[in-house]
Formats: structure tokens, sequence, C-alpha cells
């Protein structure tokens, strides 16, 4: 039975982070009916951005997420703006065919600049901890992870169901 909640929540942690990464692959599909498969691919350099900053820059993990986050949301829309703005009129096939490309390009960019190797984030103590869950002893850092995607699934339900950006994005995707 232990073995069984371990997986369930070794699964949950790792599926928090694919529902997130999923989040904006819905949204692109759904909103703007283009398939983007370098999803992936940014959420690496995501996070190999936030490794470069707490290992190199020297940076606290508070600080150095955001930064991350921004960091990468910054190349998206520059890729958007200049490559992939050009893409929306063409097929499916073409999205996906140039998008997996961009993933390669983007993976082997990183691989020749930072080396294939991983890269590791300089946590802060508190994430670095253990919890004690009764029936199992469970890294922070997992925890974070869980209730970061719990945070971004109850966050776009609420906005969807009760705020006029969710109306208009609703309405938006139904249109389409």
């Amino acid at each position: 039975m232990q073995l069984l909640a371990n997986i369930l929540i070794d699964g949950l942690a790792y599926g928090m982070v694919l529902f997130i990464i999923a989040v904006g692959l819905s949204v692109t599909l759904g909103l703007m009916r283009f398939v983007n498969l370098s999803h992936g691919a940014l959420a690496m350099l995501g996070g190999y951005a936030c490794a470069l900053l707490t290992r190199e820059a020297g940076l606290s993990f508070w600080l150095a997420l955001p930064l991350a986050v921004l960091a990468t949301g910054a190349l998206g829309a520059a890729l958007e703006a200049l490559v992939l703005r050009h893409l929306y009129a063409r097929s499916e096939l073409s999205q996906v065919l140039f998008t997996i490309g961009l993933s390669f390009f983007l993976i082997a960019a990183t691989n020749a600049l930072a080396g294939p190797q991983v890269q590791l984030i300089v946590l802060p103590p508190l994430l670095t901890q253990s919890v004690d869950l009764g029936f199992r002893t469970l890294p922070a850092q997992r925890l974070l992870v869980i209730g970061a995607g719990a945070a971004v699934a109850l966050g776009a339900a609420w906005t969807m169901a009760r705020t006029r950006f969710g109306v208009w994005l609703r309405a938006a995707v139904d249109k389409a």
C-alpha cells in the first residue's frame, strides 16, 4: 500500500509539471488554432535560465524563478513576432513540422551553449527540506510543484468561469 501511495504522489508531482505546460499548449491551440509543439523546449529554457540565474549569477531562487519566467516569456513573444506569426495561415502540418524543428533547434543550441549535463538549480533551504506526511517523507520542492499545479488549475478555472476575460476567452474559442 505504501508503494502505491509513493507512486501516486510522485505521479501527481510529475503530472503537475506536465499539466502546467499543457495549459499553455491548450490555450494556444484552442484560442489561436495554432499547433505549437515547441512548448516543451521553451519550458526547458525556463529551467536552464533559472539554473543559470541561481548558480552563476548568485540570485536567490525566489528572484530567479520569476525572472526566468519573464525571460522565457520574452523569448516566446519574440519568436511569435518574428517567426511564428508567419505560420498562422499555413496548414497544421506546416505548423507542426516547423515547431518540432524549432524545438530541435532550441535543444541543440542549449546543448551547445550549456552542455548536455543536468543543470542544477540552487534551491533555498526551505525547499531542500523534507516534509513528513506520516506515511512518507516528501521533498518540499515536490510539494511546491503540486501546489503550483493546483494553483494554476484553480486560477484557470476561476478565470474562465468568473471573469470578463474568461467570458471573452470562451466566446473567442467557441467562435473559432
